[in-house]
């Protein structure tokens, strides 16, 4: 089959099928990705509580509508920012392939985290935005809505610069995490199609394909986010802070990376300082991830794009 990758319509499609996935898999953990924000930041509301309970307290003081506070910023933000990844991913991919080969180990992590970070540049004030409002409280709002919030930080907080508080360690975090997400993943779709392609994967008449089959897709999605997670989690933790600082007391000790990370680790340790809320990451980012690459699969063979391995 012809290389249709440098075609216009392949752009656009691998943009709709990132996009898609993004918003699917995003809307899903709503719930968990809120009360994530409110137990990162010790909302002072919150942050007795664990996961289950904090969902029952968001619940009861809030309404239903609380799960979902901040998730229109979010659908803003995460159709560009996962069509962008993927489309990326998909350029890297072919670049690497061209220069390293397409086997190499090298080639394929930094495929991931060059994705990631060109994903997160293009799009990170509106993630800024997002956990701005995610992290109000019912009765004590300071933003009405993602346009008063660019506004209000923008006027009050430094520029526009302020919307950027917290992207060093989002980049220093979305290294290993795009890098080890999409490597786990797409080598853990490799064992599925090539050892078991009868059972993991079917046919695709329109691309000549062994494809995943959804449930296939889950796995070796949700593989991948847990290692990822695992490992650039601390970083995670320092980006909201930084992101939080100016509605949080003490706003001078989260002015950069490095002090915000000194300052959690003193002030709360690891286990509940720089790892604290990744029991409910788990819950949220191992199905979170699952959903998305799954959506994104399943688009592609929608939208007949190559996905899987040629059959023999």
């Amino acid at each position: 089959m012809p290389d249709d990758t440098k075609s216009p319509m392949f752009f656009i499609k691998s943009f709709v099928s990132g996009g898609i996935s993004g918003m699917t898999s995003k809307t899903a953990i709503a719930p968990l990705e809120r009360l994530k924000i409110l137990l990162q930041a010790h909302n002072k509301h919150y942050k007795q509580f664990g996961v289950f309970s904090g969902l029952l307290a968001v619940y009861k003081r809030e309404g239903f509508l609380g799960f979902y506070k901040g998730n229109g910023a979010m659908m803003v933000r995460i159709f560009p920012y996962d069509s962008i990844k993927f489309m990326s991913y998909e350029q890297y991919k072919k670049l690497t392939a061209h220069y390293l080969g397409p086997k190499s180990h090298a080639g394929k992590l930094m495929n991931g985290a060059l994705a990631g970070v060109t994903a997160v540049s293009c799009t990170y004030p509106l993630d800024m935005i997002r956990a701005r409002l995610a992290f109000q409280v019912t009765g004590e709002h300071i933003y009405t809505g993602i346009i008063d919030a660019i506004k209000t930080i923008v006027r009050k907080e430094g520029g526009i610069k302020a919307l950027y508080r917290g992207y060093t360690p989002t980049i220093l975090g979305m290294i290993p995490y795009g890098a080890l997400s999409f490597y786990t993943f797409e080598n853990m779709k490799y064992i599925c199609l090539t050892y078991a392609p009868n059972i993991l994967g079917k046919r695709s008449a329109a691309t000549d394909e062994i494809v995943l089959r959804v449930p296939a897709s889950l796995l070796c999605g949700a593989l991948g986010g847990a290692i990822a997670q695992t490992i650039s989690f601390p970083l995670d933790v320092s980006r909201r802070r930084m992101q939080l600082a100016m509605v949080l007391p003490d706003s001078k000790d989260f002015s950069n990376v490095f002090r915000t990370l000194r300052t959690v680790y003193r002030q709360n340790g690891i286990v509940k300082g720089l790892y604290r809320g990744l029991s409910i990451n788990y819950l949220r980012v191992v199905p979170q991830v699952a959903v998305s690459f799954a959506t994104y699969e399943l688009m592609k063979q929608i939208f007949h794009l190559k996905t899987g391995i040629q059959k023999n």
